[in-house]
């Protein structure tokens, strides 16, 4: 004997349509919550889509005033949902007939394609007839490109925008313009993290003596180990803060030397100058530059600058910009790892900040004063 058929009541059908409308379950979410399947919320949203009488038609019989009541409720969800499609739609608009046909299929499971259609002034045939035309050659070219845009993206946590991710394609071999990657990306809503406003930190107010600005600005040098640069950041955590001191050369942009801790005492600097040392081996005529800070002008990182033959140049007082280099450094650090994170310890950041230099700063980022290429790329090509 065949099972009766299931019948629904106009509100379990409205209600199962909020779960996706209102209340952000997928289809196959809300269909599998509520026991039914996915082709009936898709019918239920469209007949909902339609003007009062035509929505649910059958069981369920309204007396004239709760008839009214839901014809101009289902005009004024309308109306928002006519609102709300020309907002989302502008920039697609603006780029003609193709693009808008893109919009409606990009949207179609938020809204029905009736409704776009009409809110859009487009036939439904038309759009039909877009969506089923074979994929022209740009079309399944620019499909490809941003299949590698987004893998890029990924790889590099969205720390790019689109002219280091056009490099990046074109190191590997995707033949491409940085205009198209930024149109795609921005038709897709792929965007680098932003930067926040910079801070200076610096604390210049002590009596221990200073060096002279013997950098001046000139931050292009012609060799490795010729100039380096040096400060100190402040990395939130639960825990409190870290303290990182980091070193860069100025000629790769390489950072050579760091160091972290739960305080600001000189052997931090101390510690971040010994390391890149130790890694560099530098020869005569090295100079280091940093701000007045305490630590730089203390006793114990002076003599290790005199033991090492390395000369000492600070930056005039309160002008962060003496130093830039080592404030873009910090810059992209705090764009690109430490504004998203929330670091529970002390510890889990300063794996964070290592993976960040170690592995990827150093050795993969793409650098726009490098002609694009990574601080260890450029040494390669450049010893």
């Amino acid at each position: 004997m065949a099972g009766k058929r299931r019948t629904y009541t106009p509100e379990f059908k409205a209600e199962a349509v909020k779960l996706v409308t209102e209340q952000g379950y997928s289809v196959a979410e809300a269909a599998r919550s509520l026991g039914i399947t996915d082709n009936l919320i898709r019918n239920w949203k469209q007949a909902l889509d339609a003007p009062g009488e035509q929505a649910f038609p059958g069981r369920g019989k309204l007396s004239p005033f709760e008839e009214e009541n839901r014809r101009l409720r289902a005009e004024n969800k309308r109306l928002l949902a006519e609102r709300d499609i020309l907002k989302k739609a502008t920039a697609f608009l603006r780029q003609g007939g193709a693009m808008t046909f893109r919009f409606i299929e990009e949207h179609r499971d938020q809204w029905s394609v009736r409704l776009l259609c009409e809110t859009l002034g487009v036939s439904p045939a038309g759009y039909y007839a877009w969506r089923n035309r074979p994929a022209s050659a740009q079309e399944q070219r620019r499909a490809v490109l941003l299949v590698e845009i987004r893998a890029v993206h990924a790889e590099v946590k969205a720390r790019y925008g689109s002219p280091r991710i056009h490099a990046e394609l074109v190191a590997r071999g995707q033949e491409c313009c940085v205009n198209t990657v930024a149109t795609l990306m921005r038709e897709n809503g792929i965007v680098a993290r932003t930067a926040r406003k910079f801070r200076c930190t610096t604390d210049s107010n002590h009596d221990l003596p200073v060096a002279d600005n013997l950098l001046d600005r000139q931050f292009d040098p012609g060799s490795p180990n010729e100039v380096w640069v040096a400060d100190i950041t402040y990395i939130p955590t639960r825990e409190g803060w870290l303290y990182l001191a980091a070193v860069e050369d100025l000629y790769s942009r390489r950072v050579v030397g760091w160091s972290m801790a739960d305080h600001l005492e000189s052997r931090l600097v101390v510690d971040a100058l010994a390391l890149a040392v130790e890694r560099r081996l530098p020869g005569e005529g090295l100079l280091a530059h940093s701000d007045r800070g305490s630590q730089y002008a203390s006793d114990h990182y002076q003599r290790l600058l005199a033991k090492h033959g390395i000369t000492c140049s600070m930056s005039r007082r309160a002008d962060c910009w003496d130093n830039a280099p080592m404030e873009s450094f910090f810059a992209s650090l705090k764009k690109e790892l430490v504004h998203d994170a929330d670091f529970a310890t002390r510890a889990e950041a300063r794996a964070a900040v290592v993976e960040y230099i170690e592995v990827f700063y150093n050795s993969k980022r793409r650098h726009s004063s490098l002609g694009y290429v990574s601080p260890a790329e450029y040494e390669r090509k450049n010893p």
